[in-house]
């Protein structure tokens, strides 16, 4: 399996407003090739700080989403987002291999 972490911050009063997008999601990863699950996660002592983590059963099939059309369409919707704080944010990447269960 590979697991994918896109760790962004936003301001602690803006964390609801932004779990509330990812509640209402468009969930178009779900049908990609690959695709195993999909995690919010918010930082226990940093409420401000969020992680979408995405499994896949491949790094390829992973990388397949990234590429496809559906991928840069959704990324093209958050840069449009009515708040531009929260569209303007850069998240931290981070990819792993899962090695042992």
């Amino acid at each position: 399996m590979y697991i994918v972490h896109s760790t962004f911050p936003v301001k602690d009063h803006q964390a609801e407003e932004v779990i509330s997008i990812y509640k209402n999601r468009s969930r178009a990863v779900d049908l990609a090739e690959g695709f195993v699950d999909f995690l919010l996660l918010q930082n226990e002592k940093n409420a401000g700080e969020l992680t979408v983590q995405l499994t896949f059963q491949t790094k390829e099939h992973y990388l397949d989403w990234v590429r496809s059309e559906e991928f840069k369409k959704i990324h093209e919707l958050e840069k449009k987002y009515p708040n531009q704080e929260l569209a303007s944010v850069t998240p931290k990447v981070r990819q792993y291999k899962v090695v042992a269960r």
